[in-house]
């Protein structure tokens, strides 16, 4: 099942909806006001609402082309990123192959959803964009054995890791470069993990303008999901609804000669196999 949030007719709602249908089951009736919400409510529950979609019919249920998708989860405790974690990325970007993940934050006020816009400051003029999976935890915890990774996944999602690389690489803490408000697009819907057999076997592309500037595999992960809980609870406890974004392949911006950095006007779509497509337009401001 796909998990979202929405605007219908002015009200923003979570909802669940089929991988292979377009009708949205709101789960406002189901008690939940929020997707984190949902998140937070566990497996046991999660599978309730599972069955109330397939028993939903028409008469309660909206259709896709009714709503306007927004980020599905707008709220997480936590937006953490995993950088240089493609092998041929962190040979373009002329750093060390990284011997334990390089983990960072991006501020939630940087998170939009499908369709909207990401708007470049003045600020900065290297901005880069970053095609990447992204898992999203179901149960919490801290010292989780990489072994019982799955049992604290809820599931996927598309994240877009744009960069201002100028104030990025400015100093040794990424954080700021990473965070302006709308650059991290998110979604267009969080895929739950029973949906995805392998995760570390998607097709992962960058496209701008039909030109393709970034394709990969998650195959290719240096640190996959497994071993990036494992480190990552073993540091910092993880929550219902932290979001973990696993990096980009090669193929930024950065990485062309002469840089390719992101323009004004431009479309950028991410296309993974199995979770779907996330387009944002770009507009610079003055």
């Amino acid at each position: 099942m796909r998990l979202i949030r929405f605007n219908h007719n002015g009200h923003i709602a979570a909802g669940l909806m089929k991988s292979e249908g377009d009708r949205i089951l709101p789960i406002d009736g189901l008690g939940y006001s929020s997707t984190l919400q949902f998140i937070q409510d566990g497996p046991h529950n999660w599978q309730k609402a599972a069955n109330a979609l397939n028993e939903a019919g028409n008469s309660t249920t909206i259709s896709l082309s009714a709503v306007t998708l927004l980020a599905p989860l707008n709220n997480p405790g936590k937006l953490l990123c995993v950088g240089l974690n493609y092998r041929d990325h962190a040979i373009e970007s002329k750093m060390e192959i990284p011997s334990v993940p390089t983990v960072f934050c991006k501020f939630s006020n940087a998170i939009i959803g499908p369709d909207e816009t990401v708007k470049v400051p003045a600020v900065t003029t290297k901005p880069d964009y970053e095609a990447e999976l992204a898992f999203v935890i179901g149960v919490g915890g801290k010292n989780i054995p990489a072994d019982k990774w799955q049992q604290h996944v809820f599931g996927y999602t598309i994240l877009n890791d744009v960069s201002a690389r100028d104030i990025q690489l400015a100093t040794s803490q990424w954080i700021l470069g990473k965070s302006l408000d709308t650059f991290a697009p998110l979604g267009p819907w969080i895929v739950s993990a029973d949906e995805i057999p392998d995760p570390h076997a998607l097709d992962i592309k960058l496209s701008i303008g039909g030109k393709v500037l970034q394709h990969s595999n998650t195959r290719e992960l240096i640190f996959k999901i497994p071993a990036l809980i494992a480190h990552i609870s073993s540091i910092v406890p993880l929550a219902p609804g932290d979001i973990i974004s696993t990096g980009t392949p090669a193929g930024v911006g950065m990485g062309h000669n002469p840089p390719r950095w992101m323009r004004d006007g431009e479309t950028m779509t991410i296309d993974i196999s199995g979770i779907g497509t996330l387009v944002n337009p770009i507009k610079f401001e003055g």
